[in-house]
């Protein structure tokens, strides 16, 4: 199934480390400036920061050809509005695993490849975060530069049941509305009506906000999955952001701030996942399918036969089907399932029926 969710073979075994980075004598720590090529490293606990004085010692972090010039640096303590806070998101992170290992930049080529090309040193669950990606990889291979404002991320995890690896981009998906809801209400703030594009792009008033991008490996009977997180905090360009909308709600002088929305992803996602795993996506399908566009969409499948167009079929979606795809009923009540035909950036375009 490709439903921007990548695969491919993989020969290194993950390490189930967590760590960090604590100064050494040498360091100059500092508040780094958008303008420095720099990666700070930091971790919630005293085991997760042996783990990082290793593999700095080791200098086995890859960086990827575009960010061969940057430093690698132990924690900063100070942030700003500007740039991401690293201590106030470590003091508000409450997972057990994930996010409790932190990589971040002012200024990187792209969080997916440097997490991708550092798998087997990171532990699982760990996360890079950028100010800025100026190669930030999407559908399609598609690349952009993203503005200032952005929560761009990448995270690691691992599954063994390769025919659920493609749900899990949904439950990622439900993760980010529901952190968003979750931080809204904690600071009295209106409720921003998140709503999940199919496969996996977020939409806010009927304008894209954000979207998620899963890439995976295999090897040894278990799938390295990266996943991979955009979301409008507080740029208005290109479309608009979740600050922008808020405002237009409240006469509360409060914006939301990356960090509190990463904790609470995490805290969201840990929690998803685990059902995910024990109980199967179908305990989760009822909330998703509540906050995705699409119950009850009619969809026009145009049907092709040697390259000539037969004929326009109307279905109606009802949900997804145990695979992942599109689950439609058609005029005559008959069930389909509708697959993208990977021609287009727009899966609603070219879907192919089949019947159930």
């Amino acid at each position: 199934m490709q439903l921007r969710f990548l695969s491919r073979f993989h020969h290194c075994k993950p390490r189930n480390h967590f760590f960090s980075l604590k100064p050494s004598s040498n360091m100059e720590i500092s508040s780094p400036t958008s303008s420095q090529s720099v990666l700070i490293l930091s971790g919630k606990s005293s085991l997760e920061t042996q783990h990082a004085q290793l593999i700095k010692k080791n200098g086995t972090l890859k960086l990827p050809e575009d960010d061969t010039g940057v430093s690698v640096f132990a924690r900063s303590s100070e942030g700003s509005l500007e740039t991401f806070d690293v201590g106030l998101y470590m003091s508000l992170v409450s997972t057990e695993k994930f996010g409790r290992f932190l990589m971040w930049s002012p200024r990187l080529s792209s969080t997916q490849d440097l997490v991708s090309r550092n798998f087997c040193e990171l532990p699982i669950g760990a996360v890079c975060v950028a100010d800025i990606q100026f190669k930030g990889r999407g559908r399609s291979k598609n690349v952009w530069e993203s503005p200032i404002g952005c929560l761009l991320f990448s995270f690691t995890l691992q599954m063994e049941d390769g025919r659920i690896v493609p749900l899990l981009q949904y439950v990622v998906s439900l993760a980010v509305t529901e952190a968003i809801k979750d931080v809204c209400y904690a600071n009295g703030l209106p409720y921003l009506d998140i709503r999940i594009k199919w496969p996996n792009d977020l939409f806010l008033n009927g304008l894209k906000v954000g979207g998620i991008l899963c890439t995976s490996t295999y090897r040894s009977k278990t799938f390295n999955v990266t996943i991979g997180i955009g979301l409008n905090v507080d740029n208005e360009k290109p479309t608009t952001s979740l600050n922008a909308v808020l405002q237009d709600l409240t006469s509360v002088a409060y914006k939301l701030r990356r960090e509190e929305i990463l904790a609470a992803f995490f805290k969201r996602f840990e929690n998803f996942f685990n059902v995910f795993l024990t109980q199967g996506f179908q305990a989760l399908e009822g909330p998703y399918c509540k906050t995705w566009l699409h119950s009850g969409q009619k969809v026009v499948i145009k049907e092709e036969i040697e390259g000539q167009l037969e004929k326009e079929v109307a279905v109606t979606i009802q949900g997804l089907t145990s695979s992942g795809y599109l689950l439609a009923i058609g005029e005559d009540n008959q069930l389909y399932e509708l697959h993208p035909d990977g021609n287009s950036l727009d899966f609603f375009k070219g879907l192919i029926r089949r019947k159930l």
